[in-house]
């Protein structure tokens, strides 16, 4: 394979596989229902064994990819740009709520569900700097950015209903781009990489 072409699959693996991206969802949501302190989620120990059960489901997925489909390893260059733009997406998302709607002095407080748009915003750019956006991608975030964006989030603090809305998302992200990375990639066991291990340097 060329460079470019070995790049670009490592760039694919990386955002694709979308099975991974359940449990990160379920997070979100088991944030909003500790928040929320919904039935047995009043109790800390109830929501941190939540989390490690998604923590442990996370890891069986992890091992599915890499047994089925081998491993491929970002470049460098990719790795560091992935690195900045997580800064950057921690910036905005922190920063960018508080802007949009927070008790700060200097907020716009306007009646929008700021971590709905916020975090749209951020998939939408890392799809976009990634691996381009896929039809998928658009239909789903541009949804939860405009439904943050319609000024009709008044009253209490909506950051809860956000995060059930970014974790919605994030798991039709999941299952649309865990499809898109089986035809990329084959079916499992389609692809033999010796010792399970390729690097795009």
């Amino acid at each position: 394979m060329q460079r470019r072409e070995l790049e670009t699959a490592a760039a694919n693996y990386s955002y694709l596989r979308g099975l991974l991206y359940i449990p990160v969802g379920g997070l979100f949501v088991l944030a909003a229902l500790g928040n929320w302190e919904v039935g047995p989620f009043r109790h800390t120990w109830v929501f941190l064994l939540a989390a490690l059960t998604i923590g442990a489901v996370a890891l069986a997925i992890n091992r599915y990819y890499n047994e089925n489909y081998g491993r491929l390893t970002p470049s460098t260059g990719q790795q560091v740009r992935a690195c900045i733009g997580l800064v950057l997406a921690v910036g905005l998302m922190l920063g960018g709520a508080s802007l949009l709607r927070s008790h700060a002095a200097w907020s716009l407080d306007l009646p929008v569900n700021a971590i709905a748009v916020c975090f749209a915003l951020i998939m939408l750019a890392s799809y976009a700097i990634g691996i381009g956006l896929k039809a998928h991608h658009v239909v789903i975030w541009g949804t939860i950015l405009v439904a943050g964006a319609l000024p009709v989030w008044n009253g209490p603090d909506p950051s809860n209903i956000g995060l059930l809305l970014c974790g919605a998302g994030v798991i039709l992200t999941g299952v649309f781009d865990h499809r898109l990375f089986v035809q990329t990639f084959g079916p499992r066991r389609a692809i033999d990489y010796e010792n399970g291990d390729v690097a795009a340097q």
